[in-house]
């Protein structure tokens, strides 16, 4: 995907690098027998299919190759699992914990996942694809060449984390954190509905569209200690 060209409010232009989308290509799998999670469990090549995962431990586990569809993870805990070269479909969970985990060629789509503790993870050519997020923590983590897409976020967590080649495409950002964040190459200016709670003043290194800045010029503002009132 070639570079893209954007004005990002100033009298220069900016380019903001494509991120690397992911490319998985799933063979045949074999059919998950049912058993639980086991911590630092290897599992490669597995369809897990409505599987119920409810509060239970995979803390360390591996992932490669594996197709996960309609599983619940409520209460997971896959803390510093490896996820890689997967598909997460129509997930769904409350409190799934997957801090320091690693996801690297995974695609999630719509997924309906609540409080997901992701912080300190790292993800490398993932993409988020449709689906509903609530409150995700993805404090200290890393992400390059990330991707979410036609999905909602509602009051993510980025603070202290830092982003390379991240895109947000007709997706909704609402309330973001994004304080103490670093940010190369992160392309905001096709985000359906922005919104950006605290941290606003860390966008040095993303590109917004010329509406986008009015539409945050109140909170830009505020972040700069500067009063706007009428004469």
């Amino acid at each position: 995907m070639a570079n893209r060209a954007a004005s990002a409010g100033s009298a220069g232009s900016a380019v903001v690098k494509a991120a690397r989308r992911p490319e998985v290509r799933l063979s045949s799998l074999e059919a998950y027998d049912g058993g639980e999670l086991e911590p630092d469990g290897d599992y490669d090549g597995f369809e897990f299919r409505d599987v119920d995962f409810v509060g239970q431990d995979g803390e360390g586990a591996r992932f490669m190759d594996c197709a996960l569809t309609g599983c619940a993870l409520d209460e997971t805990g896959l803390k510093r699992a490896r996820v890689l070269d997967s598909v997460l479909r129509d997930i769904r969970g409350v409190g799934t914990d997957l801090s320091d985990a690693t996801l690297r060629d995974v695609e999630v789509v719509d997924a309906r996942l609540g409080g997901t503790q992701l912080h300190g993870a790292v993800l490398d050519r993932v993409v988020v694809r449709g689906g509903k997020i609530d409150y995700l923590n993805l404090r200290r983590a890393k992400l390059k060449d990330v991707v979410f897409e036609s999905c909602v976020l509602v009051e993510p967590d980025f603070g202290g984390a830092r982003l390379e080649r991240v895109e947000f495409v007709d997706c909704v950002l609402r309330d973001a954190d994004f304080s103490a964040a670093t940010l190369t190459d992160v392309d905001l200016r096709r985000v359906a509905e922005l919104g950006i709670a605290r941290g606003v003043g860390r966008l040095a290194g993303a590109v917004i569209s010329p509406a986008q800045l009015m539409d945050l010029a109140e909170v830009l503002a505020a972040e700069m200690g500067v009063k706007v009132a009428g004469v």
